[in-house]
C-alpha cells in the first residue's frame, strides 16, 4: 500500500515538473503571452528571442520604410562631397588596377596670327604664340605660315624652321627699329618690293634654304645679306642693286643659280660669296675699275668663285686690284 502511494506520489510531481512542456502549442503559447503580460516592465534575457521569432514581424514594423529611408533629395550632395564605399574585391581578382598606356594626344598647334594688326581667333598677342625677350622676337620652328604682328619696338626678329611662304608689304611697316630679320629655313618664294626697303634701321637679312627666285628692293642701310641655297637667277636681281647699297659688308650668294657677278658692287663690301653657281664670265670692271690701274680695292679680302665652271685664269683683268685672289679654279 505504501509502494503505490509513494508511486503516485512520484507521478504527480514528474507531470508538475514536465507541465508546460506537455501541452498543446496553442496553448503553450497562450500560456507565455500571459506570462509576458504580468511582466511586461521585465527586461527579457537572450534566451526569450528563440521564442518570439514567429511574431518578429510585430516587433519591427517594416511599413514605413520607404519613409525612412528616403535619400532621394541627398544624393547629388553625396555624389560631391562624400567618398565612394570600398569595393569588394573577390580573391581571384587583383587588387592594382591595370594601367592603362597612355595614348599620345593630338598635338594642338596654337591658331597662329594674320597680317600686321589683325588679331588671332583666340584673341592672342603674338608673346603668347611667340617668345619676347625685350625686343626680340623669337618664333622658331611654331609651324608659322606667315609673318606674325610684332610689337613696334621689336629690333630682332627670329622665325626660322617654320613654313612662311612670302613675305608681304605690311608685314613689317611700322617697325623703325628693326635691325635684323632672319627667316632661314622657310618655303619663302615671293617677297613683295616694297615689304623690306622702306625699313630705316634694318642691318641683317638672313634668307638661306629658301625658294627665292627674285631680290626685292633693299634698305640703304643693310649691312648683312645671306641669301644662300635659294634658286636665284641673275634675272632676278635688278640692276644695279647694289650700288647704292654703302653700307654693305657681307654678300652671301653661294647655291644659287646665278650666271653672271652682279655688279657694280659697293665699294664698302668686304667678303663675297658666290660658290656653287652657274657663273662663266668675268667683265672686267667686276671688282675693278679699269682706267684706274693704281687703285687697290683692300676692303674686298674675300671672293669665292669655287664651284663655278669660270675659268678665273682667263679674266686676269677682273681682278688685278684686290688684295687677294679669288678662290676658284685657275687651269
Amino acid at each position: 500500500m505504501r509502494l503505490s502511494v509513494w508511486l503516485l506520489s512520484l507521478l504527480a510531481l514528474v507531470l508538475q515538473e514536465a507541465g508546460p512542456a506537455s501541452l498543446p502549442k496553442e496553448r503553450r503559447r497562450g500560456a507565455e503571452q500571459g506570462h509576458g503580460e504580468s511582466h511586461a516592465v521585465t527586461q527579457p534575457h537572450a534566451g526569450s528571442y528563440l521564442g518570439s521569432l514567429d511574431d518578429y514581424g510585430e516587433v519591427i514594423d517594416l511599413s514605413n520604410y520607404e519613409e525612412l529611408a528616403d535619400y532621394g533629395d541627398q544624393l547629388a550632395e553625396v555624389k560631391e562631397t562624400s567618398l565612394a564605399p570600398p569595393t569588394r574585391i573577390s580573391p581571384t581578382q587583383s587588387t592594382v588596377a591595370p594601367r592603362t598606356p597612355l595614348s599620345n594626344p593630338a598635338m594642338t598647334k596654337p591658331i597662329l596670327p594674320g597680317p600686321l594688326g589683325s588679331p588671332t581667333s583666340l584673341d592672342l598677342p603674338t608673346c603668347l604664340v611667340c617668345v619676347c625677350l625685350g625686343s626680340s622676337v623669337y618664333c622658331d620652328d611654331i609651324d608659322l605660315q606667315n609673318i606674325p604682328p610684332l610689337p613696334r619696338m621689336t629690333t630682332y626678329l627670329y622665325a626660322r624652321f617654320n613654313r612662311i611662304s612670302r613675305i608681304r608689304t605690311a608685314d613689317f611697316q611700322g617697325l623703325t627699329k628693326l635691325k635684323r630679320i632672319d627667316l632661314s629655313s622657310n618655303f619663302i618664294s615671293s617677297i613683295d618690293n616694297d615689304a623690306l626697303h622702306l625699313l630705316p634701321a634694318l642691318q641683317d637679312l638672313i634668307l638661306p634654304e629658301n625658294q627665292l627666285v627674285a631680290l626685292p628692293m633693299l634698305p640703304s642701310g643693310i649691312e648683312f645679306l645671306d641669301v644662300r641655297l635659294n634658286r636665284l637667277r641673275s634675272s632676278g636681281i635688278q640692276p644695279e642693286a647694289f650700288r647704292a647699297l654703302e653700307k654693305l659688308q657681307f654678300l652671301y650668294l653661294a647655291d644659287n643659280l646665278l650666271d653672271s657677278i652682279p655688279w657694280p658692287l659697293p665699294l664698302s663690301l668686304r667678303s663675297l660669296h658666290l660658290q656653287n653657281n652657274m657663273i662663266e664670265t668675268l667683265p672686267r670692271d667686276a671688282f675693278c675699275d679699269p682706267g684706274e690701274h693704281r687703285h687697290i680695292r683692300r676692303q674686298l679680302e674675300d671672293i669665292r668663285l669655287d664651284g663655278n665652271p669660270i675659268n678665273l685664269s682667263l679674266f686676269p683683268s677682273a681682278y688685278f686690284c684686290l688684295p687677294r685672289l679669288p678662290v676658284g679654279r685657275f687651269s
